[in-house]
């Protein structure tokens, strides 16, 4: 956060605890963070809390299995200051050296630049824009960084400018997901949401990969 003070913003961390099992909460407040507990787990609720708590003109979403840089931030603070952009995202690098971690970051930093969808690792985006917009959908259990894209997108266009995906620092997060799960098993979610159209994401039961307690 040196990169926001050499900047002159002032900015505020925020952590919400969402019935972590773990010193979380407590290193969270000892490294002068504000703590939210957020009882009901679900990724989007728990962002929403966190957001809900927050003072800025600009938030920040950072998962807690990622390790932004001072570099990314300092693109962060290059990005916002062209008055260009509503919202945005980054570039992501899986870590370590699984055989699927690679063609995976390909793929979705291909979709992500195109498309302009942020990964939910990291998300920026003008408070007011989006409490405008109602936060993270709640109906979605999965994907809810893509629903999020697509609503500011749409709010961004109507007010002349646009989504940014910050390439030149990717976002380092854990692959832990690619360990803990087959290929067996992300193939039949996969399937599953494609035959149900999307159904899948409303349902905490049917997303495993987020909520089954696998760590």
């Amino acid at each position: 956060m040196a990169a926001f003070d050499q900047a002159g913003w002032q900015s505020e961390l925020i952590v919400c605890d969402n019935n972590s099992t773990d010193r979380t909460a407590e290193l969270a407040r000892a490294a002068g963070a504000t703590v939210v507990f957020e009882p009901v787990n679900q990724i989007g609720r728990a962002r929403n809390s966190g957001a809900a708590a927050a003072t800025g003109d600009w938030l920040m979403f950072v998962d807690a299995d990622s390790q932004p840089s001072r570099g990314l931030f300092e693109d962060v603070v290059a990005a916002v200051g062209t008055g260009k952009y509503l919202y945005g995202g980054a570039a992501i690098r899986m870590e370590g050296r699984h055989p699927a971690a690679y063609v995976l970051n390909i793929i979705w930093n291909f979709v992500s630049r195109v498309k302009k969808y942020a990964a939910g690792s990291f998300i920026i985006c003008e408070t007011a824009a989006f409490r405008k917009i109602g936060g993270f959908d709640l109906k979605l259990f999965a994907g809810e960084e893509i629903k999020l894209s697509q609503d500011l997108k749409l709010l961004a266009r109507a007010n002349g400018k646009s989504g940014v995906i910050l390439s030149r620092h990717p976002l380092v997060t854990s692959a832990r997901k690619l360990h803990l799960y087959s290929f067996k098993e992300y193939m039949r979610f996969l399937r599953r949401t494609i035959l149900g159209r999307g159904r899948t994401l409303r349902s905490r039961e049917d997303c495993p990969l987020w909520y089954d307690g696998r760590r």
